[in-house]
């Protein structure tokens, strides 16, 4: 039986080269990757099986770069410089195989981006400048900055035939396709970009001329590899500063390299901070921003030029998504990252009708969280990146099947209900309201929380179909937990809001702030917030964006939303809608139509109109509810997971549930 999902799973042929479907995985970064030659190794093989199993046609390789010693952004990077990089890929090309997969690796040169600290000397580019990012590192170093070397002809020429060699090694390992990486800022980009370009050679001035570089590379690389070889090249159809590529121009730009490429891959955005605001969030988005953002983008091109096979990628968050793109004609690939970190079983779970089971990407930070010293490198998919011990992405059957409670319906409590079933055990989940989702379920209501309403579809959904009795309306007691003799027992009740002890606290226009949002409770027209970290934040901008006059207050002038993701954004939108912030200012007294605060530095006191006060300053966990559970079963198989633990967010709930289950 076929699935409903025609489109993406329509197998196509470029140049010989047979495709399965139309999904690819857009390049990652490193993680996992090389040995300190650069070359691939067995946990870079297995890494990427993760995605040729869950079903992608491609596997891309992130920025591979042509030349080490001149271009050098990661650490273990994979490079292809040396020939001895090829036996080593050949174990990757085959894995790949092995699945019905293509193997792809994204040939990449950074040009102005790589620090001179890694490579020994300055770093080249189009012309010669200072970029931002050096001015930064030099300030923090201590020396002085350091300008780009513009790349000479004999340069360029040679630059070019790296390029070349790159693909050649593609190829002799036993793949049929690479990516050149012309996106993002990269090399090929700043040769594109008036911003960076600067020469009045033949490779600078006009359009045409700047497209040269790029066209000198495409030539090269297909005179090495054949015709039997697929050429994808990336591109960022917007780079969104005011002096450097949009779209207009880059429209233009594809003219000059339609011709030689098999797929144009259409990205947006730069590797590169310019202040506020944070460019590379077009390439990164945050929750905060459009699904499907870049998709309009593929579609205006594959309009320009429909004989093009064009590749779409940006915030596309699964295979549903996926086939309306394809269907409509806006794009013939469609490419994810994040969304298969989330869940690289995607591409299968669609395709066998097992949408219920699929796991949402909340476009969080992953890439910020992704280092060596820490495992958690997804907030929804502890499995991410554990291919050693779990190289299958599943837990083994336990070998004795057991009894299970669980107790609260929030995301941890559905996470260690998921393991426990995947363990082999039977299983009750006890929720004491009439819905599923605790704390997810008060966090959705903000018009720009798509990706957590999703996520909240995800929690639903599996517990109606995973196949374990879920007891909603049911408040678990010790005593009804006594009487069904569980032999495990795992305690996610969660935490409550902390309600700040001061004078009016319990007047009857103090509200947890998101009642507020959720329409638990009403507001009056002046609202003030206490606490302006990301629950106070969000809030803020909801009730401002319905009409609210609203007031942010916090005592730490410092109050930090980098852990979202999404800090400029969520400020940019509390100013467009009008919110005020006051940070530094601590609550003392709350009145019937006001609220009295005094400044932490200046002791200067305030008075502030308010007809709802919104209390947003944390959760206290209901840890001692729990606790009262621990002799409903062998106390060595009792557990207190998520924020009935410690108060976090979503990743530390769905760790703290594997941690608790994965050897039960």
């Amino acid at each position: 039986m076929s699935s409903k999902y025609p489109h993406v799973f329509d197998p196509f042929v470029i140049r010989g080269v047979l495709f399965k479907n139309r999904m690819a995985q857009a390049p990652p970064g490193c993680f996992f990757s090389a040995d300190d030659n650069g070359f691939v190794t067995d946990d870079f093989v297995s890494y990427y099986r993760q995605y040729a199993r869950g079903g992608v046609a491609i596997c891309t390789v992130g920025n591979c770069t042509i030349d080490i010693s001149e271009s050098c952004d990661e650490p273990r990077q994979l490079q292809l410089h040396d020939p001895q990089c090829v036996q080593p890929l050949k174990n990757f090309a085959e894995m790949c195989e092995s699945y019905g997969a293509q193997g792809s690796l994204e040939l990449t040169h950074n040009g102005k981006d790589t620090a001179p600290e890694a490579i020994g000397h300055p770093p080249f580019s189009a012309s010669a400048f200072v970029t931002v990012a050096e001015q930064r590192r030099a300030a923090r170093l201590g020396r002085e900055p350091v300008s780009t070397i513009e790349m000479s002809r004999e340069k360029i020429r040679e630059t070019v035939e790296k390029y070349a060699t790159a693909a050649l090694y593609c190829k002799q390992a036993g793949m049929k396709i690479c990516m050149i990486h012309g996106a993002h800022g990269n090399l090929i980009a700043q040769f594109a970009s008036p911003y960076f370009n600067k020469r009045t050679d033949e490779y600078g001035g006009s359009l045409e001329n700047r497209a040269r570089f790029a066209c000198e590379i495409l030539d090269a690389v297909r005179q090495k590899v054949g015709e039997d070889f697929v050429i994808e090249y990336r591109i960022s159809a917007d780079e969104f500063h005011p002096e450097q590529m949009r779209f207009p121009e880059t429209l233009e730009f594809i003219k000059y390299i339609k011709d030689k490429v098999d797929i144009l891959h259409v990205s947006a955005g730069i590797h590169d901070l310019w202040g506020e605001p944070y460019y590379m969030r077009y390439l990164l988005q945050n929750y905060t921003m459009d699904q499907m953002y870049n998709v309009w983008f593929a579609a205006e091109v594959k309009k320009a030029y429909p004989d093009l096979i064009v590749a779409t990628v940006g915030s596309i968050k699964n295979i549903a998504m996926a086939e309306e793109i394809i269907a409509s004609g806006k794009a013939d690939i469609v490419a994810m990252n994040r969304a298969l970190h989330a869940d690289y079983d995607m591409p299968k779970k669609f395709a066998e009708g097992r949408e219920w089971e699929h796991m949402p990407c909340l476009r969080c930070s992953c890439f910020r969280m992704a280092s060596p010293h820490t495992s958690k490198l997804c907030s929804v998919n502890v499995m991410w990146g554990r291919f050693r011990e779990y190289p299958e992405g599943r837990l083994q059957k336990a070998a004795i099947k057991k009894k299970a409670a669980v107790i609260g319906g929030g995301p941890a409590g559905i996470e260690a209900m998921k393991w426990l079933l995947q363990r082999g055990h039977e299983v009750t989940l006890y929720e004491k309201s009439d819905k599923l989702g605790g704390h997810v379920r008060d966090a959705v209501a903000a018009p720009f929380k798509q990706d957590l309403r999703d996520y909240l579809g995800y929690l639903e959904a599996f517990a109606q179909n995973c196949g374990a009795r879920v007891l909603l309306n049911t408040e678990a007691t010790p005593e009804l937990l006594d009487a069904e003799k569980y032999d495990i027992i795992i305690a996610a009740l969660g935490a409550e809001p902390i309600m700040p002890k001061i004078p009016g606290c319990d007047k009857p226009h103090v509200h947890w702030a998101p009642d507020a949002e959720t329409g638990v409770v009403s507001c009056g027209e002046n609202v003030v917030i206490i606490g302006g970290a990301s629950v106070g934040t969000e809030a803020s901008i909801n009730l401002a964006m319905q009409g609210k006059k609203v007031i942010v207050l916090d005592m730490d002038k410092k109050v930090n939303l980098m852990k979202t993701g999404a800090m400029a954004d969520l400020l940019e939108m509390s100013d467009k809608n009008g919110v005020k912030r006051y940070l530094g200012w601590k609550l003392t007294t709350i009145l019937d139509k006001s609220v009295i605060a005094v400044n932490t530095e200046t002791g200067e006191e305030r008075t502030f109109a308010a007809d709802t006060v919104l209390m947003a300053v944390g959760l206290k966990p209901r840890r001692d509810k729990a606790l009262a559970f621990c002799h409903s079963c062998p106390e060595t198989s009792f557990y207190i997971i998520g924020d009935c633990r410690e108060s976090g967010d979503i990743r530390d709930a769905v760790f703290s549930a594997f941690e608790a289950t994965r050897y039960l």
